[in-house]
């Protein structure tokens, strides 16, 4: 029977609501009457329509609601799963109490009862810092570093520290300064620098064990050291000033390198000179003494001959390096001189004879010299011959 049919004994249309009044229902009074319905459902007593009516629509509402109820609990457990990849570590937090740590893979952890804190393990990770500090030697330097780092305990990363970043910060600060105040002003600014980082990781990672951060400095770069703004010009004069030097220097140590070996070149030369006229000073020696011996034995076997051929060697090696022959003739006074250097030089004039300045040629030069010398070694054969019938 539908809702507008007429019954009850009367012709009037029935009203859904529950009323038995005619005409359009009440719209306060029907809010009014669902509000009780759905107080029935959960419970409560509804102020109108029969039971049976009330029970079924309680069924109907209870299953609705459990499908309900199975879809949102679907929903909570399908937001619990997640992936972790191979870099990357999470921390699991239940309630705010640290619950485990979660390895790569697929994981599920139950929504708003566990936080999830995923953590790159992987990643290098890099910070810079700049310090004006002051160095061993009093002098004050401006340093920027660059240092790259990882997580490398995924655990104290997250709980140990609040902020582990920022002690890093701190950390590398602090190393930082402590270095460069046991450092003098040329090695932070020159050939230093690579020491220095080296110490600043060491010391930096000593920092970050003792603070708990879970970070691993794995590199340190000092990228500039340069001296404050205000006394630029005045390092930069210094820096020129030292090149200069060493510019000066390598120009040295270049002339040494082409001067050096040929002094020694030269010494080596006298050192072979002096060796040479050495060995040959020490064989004509020997030759002489060598010449004398035999000589000795020569003079002892025929005293005269020898010593005739003595006189004859001497006399030969005198006038052959003379120009003046003087003639001593047997039984007179007079002395012959022969300017033979004159007799043999020809006239500046260029005569077409040939004639010398004395007016004689050259062919009757050479028979006067021929015939000297005959006569020069007829007087020695003749005084030889004398000395030895005496």
């Amino acid at each position: 029977m539908s809702w507008n049919e007429p019954g009850g004994g009367n012709n009037r249309p029935r009203d859904p609501w529950g009323g038995n009044d005619q005409g359009p229902p009440d719209l306060d009074e029907a809010l009014k009457k669902l509000q009780q319905r759905l107080s029935s459902l959960f419970g409560g007593r509804g102020g109108g329509g029969t039971g049976g009516t009330g029970g079924t629509g309680g069924r109907m509402s209870g299953a609705l609601l459990g499908v309900i109820a199975a879809g949102v609990i679907t929903v909570w457990a399908l937001l619990g799963f997640y992936q972790l990849d191979e870099q990357e570590r999470a921390i699991v937090l239940r309630f705010g109490k640290y619950a485990g740590t979660m390895q790569p893979g697929l994981q599920w952890n139950p929504p708003l009862i566990d936080e999830v804190i995923k953590v790159n393990t992987t990643k290098i990770r890099a910070a810079q810092v700049r310090e004006v500090m002051l160095t061993q030697d009093e002098n004050i330097v401006e340093v920027t570093m660059s240092l790259q780092y990882l997580i490398d305990d995924t655990e104290k990363f997250v709980l140990e520290v609040r902020d582990p970043e920022v002690s890093l910060q701190h950390a590398a600060q602090s190393a930082l300064r402590h270095v460069v105040g046991d450092s003098t002003m040329d090695l932070v600014l020159t050939e230093g620098r690579a020491a220095i980082a080296g110490d600043v990781r060491e010391r930096l990672q000593t920092y970050l064990d003792a603070y708990g951060t879970g970070i691993r400095v794995s590199k340190i770069n000092i990228d500039e050291g340069k001296p404050p703004a205000q006394v630029q010009g005045a390092f930069d004069d210094v820096i020129k000033a030292r090149e200069d030097e060493e510019r000066v220097k390598n120009e040295a140590q270049s002339y040494a390198n082409g001067i050096v070996p040929e002094a020694r070149g030269r010494a080596q030369r006298v050192f072979e000179e002096a060796s040479a006229y050495q060995q040959q000073v020490m064989a004509q020696a020997e030759g002489e003494a060598s010449r004398f011996t035999q000589l000795l034995a020569e003079y002892e076997k025929s005293p005269k001959v020898t010593r005739d051929r003595l006189y004859l060697d001497a006399m030969q090696t005198v006038m052959a390096n003379t120009n003046k022959v003087l003639v001593d003739v047997e039984g007179g006074n007079n002395v012959m001189y022969l300017p033979l250097d004159k007799l043999a030089r020809p006239s500046g004039g260029g005569a077409a004879t040939g004639s010398s300045r004395s007016g004689l040629s050259e062919r009757d030069l050479r028979d006067i010299t021929e015939r000297l010398k005959q006569e020069f070694r007829r007087d020695i054969d003749v005084n030889d011959t004398r000395r030895s019938t005496r």
